[in-house]
């Protein structure tokens, strides 16, 4: 299945695609061909070498485009095709190891597989000096120590041959990106952040037809404050390199932050068929296609009030997943996490929870404590793949007033206090998520109960953990955004003021949100401020005007527009 990291993490495009028409075409500058290639549907890259193979310099070239799209099936390919052609070309032997390192995944680095490649490397005497500086610095990223160690070590290496060379698009590129896989997505990675992508925008000026420089551009500012410093790379990647599914989903990461749904959903249409379309032309198994970008059209869908068109892709979802391999471990249990964050968020998104049971389907036997099942995403816990459905099975349960809410938070808690070592940031991300899912829940049933002080103080702690969160980015880890459920919490206590605040804060963190938006307006009008209901309600309408019909949602909206335009 192809795969990104779940909220910032969830898995991307891990296994796809050499396409036809990936040959260099005619360069058209001074440029020797051997040293440049435009890649008609990868980008531009310019990676002069040593070697004086043109067709194995032309396959080092795809695989350097590929590898920025992070393609890394096809990189590895490409690498291996040039030192066919020629084995002494040491420059491929680079790229082959590269393509085994994905820093912004978060999955294993596959070392063993990267060292044998080491191996063959030689420092022969036609290598130029800067050859020499990008092969000493993957040595040094599969080398002695800890992947940190290691990270830490390869980022210095690649700052040095960015400094010694500055006109080098490449290094600057991989530097970029160095920073990146260090940084995390954490609060305390946002200046090496920012600075890889200030490096790589200064690329993409200088070449708007690089893939990287896009790319870089797109995650380092994949955040809600600095997502409108990267929109015009969001709009040009997937023209760069269309022939990437990742490269047509990656636009989606800015359109989201900005709460531009029609592009969201635009993109990850077009990244699920290509998808779809190349299972279908390599005749792979059904497990090969693009789920994230499924979960994320899904999620694009609801934010539009189509969740009829939302819930004929949770069905596809459902179906695909009754049809995987058995023997795939990997992709089930992927597709597990992908199957409940999407029935989830048709539940939570539809607010339906009196059909929690056909929206989710039958819950399956959940034993917490299973926290060693190789079965899990990245030998996760087994549990981890099913907690989005167990959070909305008790967040419903907690609408209706039905005790059902206290399994689903002990499941949760258990989940949240866990201290098993799994070295992953998924696996960390979703821990911190279940602590304040489990708050969620029990504030929700509070409010149901009429005791708002208590539920008050379940949101605060809740709100608290998730000020300690990373950014978001792509649809909430936690299904429902805890500012908006505070707002939501708050209204009903008939606290309309402190409502508004809070939604204005989800609406910070989650632009253009659908629930955050209805809400806010809500608030506002209780609150006495009917332009900004009015201007939250049109945002709101215009937003959902592919909705399905006759939603009390739209009418409501409908109706306060209609009276404050009669008074």
């Amino acid at each position: 299945m192809t795969c990104t990291r779940i909220s910032g993490s969830a898995l991307l495009l891990a296994s796809l695609l050499v396409v036809p028409g990936l040959e260099a075409t005619a360069d058209q500058t001074a440029v020797p061909p051997s040293e440049r290639a435009e890649l008609g549907k990868l980008g531009v890259v310019h990676f002069p070498t040593s070697t004086r193979s043109d067709e194995a310099q032309a396959h080092f070239l795809r695989g350097v485009a590929a590898l920025h799209s992070f393609w890394y099936p096809v990189a590895l390919e490409e690498f291996r095709a040039a030192t066919k052609r020629d084995p002494e070309f040491m420059m491929g032997y680079w790229g082959e190891a590269m393509a085994h390192n994905h820093p912004l995944w978060g999955d294993p680095q596959e070392t063993d597989a990267a060292r044998q490649v080491i191996r063959t490397i030689r420092m022969t005497p036609e290598l130029t000096a800067r050859e020499r500086a990008y092969l000493h610095a993957v040595t040094v990223l599969y080398g002695e120590g800890d992947k940190a160690a290691r990270d830490k070590a390869y980022a210095g290496a690649m700052e040095r041959i960015y400094r010694e060379y500055p006109d080098d698009a490449e290094a600057a590129l991989f530097y970029a990106l160095a920073l990146m896989g260090r940084a995390g997505k954490g609060p305390g990675g946002l200046e090496a952040r920012l600075r890889a992508g200030a490096i790589a925008s200064q690329v993409f000026e200088r070449k708007p037809d690089h893939p990287g420089a896009a790319h870089y551009v797109i995650h380092a500012y994949d955040d809600p404050q600095h997502a409108h410093l990267a929109l015009d790379a969001a709009r040009r990647y997937a023209e760069i390199a269309p022939a990437a599914p990742h490269a047509l989903h990656m636009p989606s990461h800015i359109f989201l932050q900005l709460g531009m749904w029609p592009e969201t959903a635009a993109a990850n249409e077009a990244s699920w068929a290509a998808s779809d379309a190349w299972v279908a032309q390599r005749q792979l198994p059904i497990s090969e296609r693009d789920y994230h970008s499924l979960q994320w059209l899904h999620y694009a869908y609801l934010q539009q009030g189509r969740s009829e068109e939302a819930g004929k892709l949770l069905e596809t979802m459902r179906a695909s997943l009754s049809t995987f391999p058995k023997e795939d471990q990997r992709n089930l249990a992927y597709g597990g996490y992908i199957l409940s964050s999407m029935a989830a968020a048709q539940l939570v998104e539809t607010q339906r929870w009196e059909q929690a049971d056909r929206i989710l389907g039958s819950a399956p036997p959940i034993d917490a404590g299973a926290t060693r099942d190789a079965g899990g995403p990245y030998q996760a816990p087994a549990v981890l793949t099913q907690t989005p459905s167990v959070f909305a099975r008790g967040l419903a349960a907690a609408m209706r007033g039905s005790s059902q809410a206290q399994e689903s938070m002990g499941v949760l808690q258990t989940i949240s206090r866990d201290q098993t070592d799994v070295p992953l940031p998924f696996v960390k991300e979703l821990r911190r998520a279940a602590g304040i899912q489990a708050l969620e829940i029990a504030a929700a049933g509070d409010a149901e109960q009429g005791t708002f002080e208590a539920a008050i103080r379940r949101m605060e702690h809740a709100i608290a953990l998730v000020d300690a969160m990373p950014a978001p980015s792509g649809p909430p880890a936690l299904i429902k955004p805890a500012y908006e459920l505070f707002g939501e919490i708050l209204l009903r206590a008939g606290r309309a003021k402190e409502a508004a605040a809070q939604f204005e804060k989800s609406l910070a963190r989650h632009p253009d949100r659908a629930r955050s938006l209805l809400g806010g307006a809500q608030a506002a009008a209780q609150s006495g401020e009917p332009r900004r209901a009015a201007a939250l309600y049109t945002t709101f309408l215009r937003q959902w005007r592919q909705a399905d019909p006759q939603l009390v949602e739209i009418r409501e909206a409908q109706a306060y527009l209609q009276q404050a335009q009669a008074q």
